[in-house]
């Protein structure tokens, strides 16, 4: 009998603070797998090293410079790792603490707890089965999970097929630094070919950007941004602390938004390597940002000033002026910002009070409607193109509710709790709007949910039974 005391300590610090799907038929059928020579990792181990050390030299240097930032990244990672700590309270006797899910007729969860389960149910000699699950299927998304466990942090690929119910991990790599954001891309710099790329955002001010055909990756494409080195005389450019989030805008495909713990707001050039434009007009973090959908010029932010700022970045000299729209949500930090995918005049604001206030682009500084939809912070926000009045929300309380919504009002109409702590991001899935991805602190730490499966969601908004 195994001892409570035996094997490793339970991590105290264990999370996904941000997830991201990615569409269905971009990724290689088998991924290509990088073996590396003695050399390239000896390559590799001493590059890392050197930045390593110019950093310390950097650091000692600039302590007294970067007090105030240090403090805001503190708080940052304070702030998606709240509450994380928490296994020592667990139940042990039931570890993924199932007998608290809604017992509804036609439920389905899908979870990484689940697929761990099912994968040590598997005899060794079962090699068939594994080489099937190394071939990504044209049904198949991906699911690109960001893992803090302690001090270390990774993405863990998972894939994910919605018409067997499956979700398992198929590859996963280590990360510099702790992930706050995700963002797919289809644009690969440098080929003229669409490419199966992810940007990931972390505590570190360095954006990387890796390829998602390619298996096994000790080290991304590349870069976004550098920290500079006195020393060698290379300068500091792009971000000087936290990627808080980031923006594809697929109208053109080069371009990718990051906001940061800096204040600031880059435009970068994909193909180019560098900073197209920098805006600046901000006096807090920039916490969320968004390319609308049609109007590829516009981009919308939202910021822990408490405002919400809708920029046109085609006159690059004029986002800087202060002439911007602007909505003001007075005492409170703006944590989410969405575009309505089909009602495009439309976008939602999700508050650190828990609030969700909806607005028309066409007037500034005025709200549609507020509801204070939850008791925490806002953590996940998502509409529902194929149902224009459906909203689903999510916050650090732990919980998702759904809403029923017009321009006047938002109804609620079922809430549901999973059992994973705070949940720190929700996002959605490209060809099915109703099955959303959630991350959390406790087992399973990862869900995979379809909301039809809710009654309510079906009788409120006329789903059939058999869909």
């Amino acid at each position: 009998m195994t001892e409570v005391g035996d094997g490793p300590p339970e991590p105290s610090i264990d999370f996904v603070p941000a997830l991201c799907f990615v569409p269905r038929g971009v990724t290689k059928e088998r991924p290509e797998k990088i073996v590396l020579t003695q050399g390239e990792l000896a390559r590799i181990i001493g590059e890392t090293q050197n930045e390593l050390n110019a950093n310390e030299d950097d650091d000692e240097d600039d302590d007294d410079e970067d007090e105030d930032m240090d403090v805001d990244r503190d708080e940052a990672m304070a702030a998606a790792a709240g509450g994380a700590a928490v296994n020592e309270n667990a139940n042990l006797d039931d570890e993924f603490n199932f007998q608290n899910y809604e017992n509804e007729a036609n439920s389905t969860v899908t979870n990484l707890a689940n697929v761990v389960d099912a994968d040590e149910q598997v005899p060794d000699e079962d090699e068939d089965s594994e080489a099937e699950d190394e071939i990504i299927k044209p049904t198949d998304n991906l699911v690109l999970v960001g893992h803090v466990q302690d001090d270390a942090a990774s993405m863990e690929v998972w894939v994910f097929n919605q018409e067997e119910q499956a979700l398992y991990t198929h590859h996963d790599f280590l990360l510099p630094s702790f992930p706050l954001c995700i963002e797919w891309m289809n644009h690969d710099a440098g080929s003229d070919k669409a490419g199966n790329m992810c940007a990931i955002g972390c505590m570190d001010p360095i954006i990387t950007i890796w390829d998602l055909d390619i298996q096994d990756s000790m080290e991304p494409t590349f870069k976004l941004g550098s920290k500079g080195n006195r020393k060698k005389h290379k300068e500091q450019y792009g971000h000087k602390d936290a990627v808080l989030d980031l923006s594809w805008n697929p109208q053109f495909e080069h371009i990718l938004a990051s906001g940061s713990v800096d204040q600031t707001l880059i435009l970068w050039d994909l193909d180019e390597g560098q900073p197209h434009t920098s805006i600046t007009s901000f006096e807090e973090k920039v916490q969320s940002v968004e390319f609308h959908p049609e109007e590829a010029q516009s981009i919308l932010t939202g910021c822990a000033d408490g405002y919400v700022r809708l920029f046109d970045c085609r006159d690059a000299d004029n986002v800087n002026s202060g002439n911007e729209l602007k909505w003001q949500l007075s005492g409170n930090e703006v944590e989410k910002v969405l575009w309505h995918p089909t009602q495009t005049n439309y976008f939602i604001i999700g508050t650190n009070d828990g609030s969700l206030h909806y607005a028309d682009k066409r007037r500034s500084n005025q709200l549609l409607w507020s509801v204070k939809a939850h008791n925490e912070e806002i953590s996940g926000v998502c509409f529902n193109s194929q149902m224009p009045n459906l909203l689903t929300s999510t916050s650090t309380e732990g919980s998702l509710k759904i809403w029923n919504f017009n321009s006047t009002e938002p109804k609620h109409v079922y809430e549901h709790d999973f059992n994973m702590g705070r949940l720190q991001c929700m996002r959605q899935c490209p060809e099915d709007p109703y099955t959303l991805a959630f991350g959390g602190e406790k087992p399973p730490r990862c869900a995979v949910f379809n909301i039809k499966n809710f009654e309510a969601v079906r009788r409120t908004f006329g789903i059939p039974d058999d869909e």
